[in-house]
């Protein structure tokens, strides 16, 4: 079972939350399928005892988030004296860097771990790190691949404000700052400084970053399945307007299951899931 797996491919035992998720949401193909589908997506399985029972209007779940729950855009950045948004929920599984929200300098994620998963190079470097809990779903969704015969590769996770700096400095230099302002991101407004994105490629298209991995059989597997594991894909095609970037198919970025599961399901980004109505 996949449970048994991600224990050997963690090699420790994972906290309380992890085994929850994996016992409620990945064992797919066991005699459980039709509860996991329950608390996946609130549909609950109809139990023939009570198709005689007059409807009720259903209270929602105490564990599922609410729309006074989540961590809106306008509320969660404060502005710094030289006009800047810098983000203030910097802990959150939904925290948003992007043009408009700058994290700080100094930030780094303190629990940030090397996921047990292939990469195309050998060296033990920091872009291998996710936050724990991101690197465990990783896992999950890797082995998940493996055993449909896919091959993913993890690229690129964290990167600290001065490895961005350089990496930005690097493309505008090479393709000018206004084409490197739509495929990098400007030191602070980065997703990878918050240890919750990972990169990821195949070796159809030569383990780089490109749209064409998006035409692959692992490109198109994620688009349809990476939020069961509680990732998105960050930038989707046709809402540059929205996330400021090109359509990125590779940008895996980790939210939670429930969170994921809703905004796969409207279709839409991040940045509109967490807009206050």
């Amino acid at each position: 079972m996949i449970f048994g797996t991600v224990l050997i491919l963690s090699g420790c035992k994972p906290v309380d939350w992890a085994e929850k998720q994996w016992n409620a949401f990945f064992n797919v193909e066991t005699a459980q399928e039709e509860k996991w589908k329950e608390i996946l997506y609130d549909q609950p399985t109809p139990n023939p005892d009570e198709s005689k029972e007059e409807p009720s209007k259903e209270k929602p779940s105490k564990e599922e988030p609410t729309q006074k729950d989540l961590p809106w855009l306008e509320e969660t950045v404060t502005v710094s004296a030289d006009g800047k948004a810098v983000v203030q929920n910097l802990d959150d599984l939904l925290i948003v860097a992007n043009k408009e929200r700058n994290l700080p300098k100094d930030y780094e994620p303190t629990d940030l771990v090397t996921p047990d998963v292939p990469f195309p190079f050998k060296e033990d470097l920091p872009k291998k790190k996710m936050r724990k809990e991101a690197a465990l779903s990783l896992e999950v969704l890797f082995k998940v691949a493996e055993d449909k015969g896919l091959e993913l590769l993890a690229q690129s996770g964290y990167r600290s404000y001065d490895t961005q700096d350089s990496i930005f400095a690097f493309n505008a230099e090479q393709k000018g700052e206004e084409i490197a302002n739509k495929t990098s991101s400007k030191p602070g407004q980065s997703e990878h400084q918050t240890g919750l994105s990972m990169d990821v490629t195949s070796p159809e298209v030569n383990y780089e970053l490109t749209e064409a991995f998006g035409d692959t059989k692992e490109g198109k597997w994620l688009a349809e399945n990476a939020h069961k594991y509680g990732f998105i894909i960050r930038y989707l095609k046709g809402k540059e307007d929205i996330t400021g970037y090109n359509y990125e198919p590779w940008h895996l970025r980790y939210v939670g299951v429930e969170h994921a599961n809703k905004i796969h399901q409207l279709g839409i980004t991040l940045e509109e899931y967490l807009q206050k109505p």
